[in-house]
């Protein structure tokens, strides 16, 4: 892996610094946190002018719609923006980092064609349908059945911790075709449209009092069989496909943002006299040197999925597992640094650090995390 810049790569962060500049001034108010349809009008706007300005997709191939640029524009872009403080992907995550670069990898050339462009332009939004009420972090243990019946599937179940299901167009959903089979064997990777009869979401307020999550329960809901992505009983492959861009490239640009809030703290303790702490000091430069490490796995993980097509591979969970502990510590730091300040309910400290307490759950657990390393990186024998 070469860490250096061509002149080319040099001259893209400039020109896009520039109109980073230009155009986040225009930007209207950011809604507020409860406000979901505003929080999507919001996301997509942005979305849109990253379109129009040849920035949306960045990194997708070209076939899919993308720009087929490098690991390190991609790069670039990502700590470019989050300097800047341009907005993140809100409510495009699951469509931009999850569907989108799944139906690129898996989908027909029909499929890539008919849901890659709005999710590029910013016209749809996408929800994550995988977790069940007994089906969480054993997601191969998933009991929603998809019973075919023509061309369609009739769907039944339910889903929780559906991400963005609020104000999501479609739902990348995993149901099970054959109960016969082994569990993960059996299951299906379905595109469903939410406004399709039968679907009940009801928002799930986390500690953090937002409704970014909810249940979905499914009641005989339709979907067409051309809305399966790869062949049926297959969905757990193309899970892995879809949970290996979650684990592997989803969460880079929050590493940047995780370095910024660093040295604001670090800005922040010499300005309150704890600084003078040598412990502190210890603990803010481990952290530092943490990050920094945790980067350029980033830049190493972002390579490798270059490589091998597009898809990152295992190293991903070496990443998810680093950084869920490495952003637990950074709050739990922030609010030694911060004091009585850590604990304003209406600060941003306090949300972002209740928020961090579900990266060890989120995308899979710490524990399945530990288990993909030990078995597919390290090739110890499966734990019974």
């Amino acid at each position: 892996m070469d860490l250096t810049y061509t002149p080319g790569e040099q001259e893209f962060r400039a020109r896009l610094r520039a109109w980073l500049a230009r155009v986040l001034p225009d930007l209207p108010p950011r809604p507020s946190p409860d406000d979901w349809p505003g929080r999507r009008a919001y996301d997509l706007g942005w979305q849109r002018r990253l379109y129009d300005a040849g920035y949306a997709g960045l990194h997708w191939p070209v076939d899919a719609g993308g720009h087929g640029a490098t690991p390190t524009q991609h790069l670039i872009f990502l700590e470019e923006t989050e300097r800047a403080g341009a907005p993140y992907v809100g409510a495009n995550f699951v469509g931009l980092l999850h569907a989108g670069p799944t139906v690129a990898a898996e989908g027909t050339a029909e499929q890539r064609a008919r849901w890659l462009p709005p999710v590029l332009r910013g016209d749809e939004v996408w929800c994550q349908g995988f977790s069940e009420p007994g089906a969480g972090s054993d997601l191969a243990s998933l009991r929603t059945r998809a019973i075919r019946d023509g061309d369609d599937y009739v769907v039944t179940g339910s889903k929780i911790w559906t991400s963005h299901a609020e104000v999501a167009d479609w739902c990348e959903l995993l149901v099970r075709t054959d109960p016969a089979a082994p569990r993960h064997r059996g299951i299906s990777w379905l595109a469903m449209p939410m406004d399709a009869p039968g679907i009940t979401v009801r928002p799930l307020r986390t500690l953090a009092g937002s409704t970014e999550f909810a249940e979905m329960f499914l009641d005989e809901v339709r979907v067409p069989v051309g809305n399966r992505v790869g062949a049926e009983n297959d969905g757990w492959r193309v899970t892995m496909v879809t949970l290996s861009f979650e684990r592997g490239t989803a969460f880079v640009g929050e590493v940047v943002a995780c370095r910024r809030t660093l040295a604001e703290l670090a800005r922040t303790a010499r300005a309150n006299g704890r600084w003078d702490d040598p412990v502190l000091r210890r603990r803010l430069g481990r952290l530092y040197a943490e990050f920094g490490a945790l980067w350029r796995l980033t830049q190493w993980n972002v390579s490798e999925a270059q490589r091998s097509g597009g898809v990152p591979g295992t190293g991903g969970s070496v990443f998810k597992l680093a950084y869920s502990h490495a952003r637990q510590e950074l709050y739990d730091t922030a609010a030694e640094v911060l004091g009585a300040d850590a604990l304003a309910l209406d600060g941003p400290w306090v949300l972002d650090r209740l928020s961090s307490l579900s990266y060890t759950i989120a995308a899979g657990t710490s524990q399945i995390q530990r288990n993909i390393v030990a078995e597919r990186i390290l090739g110890l024998p499966k734990g019974r």
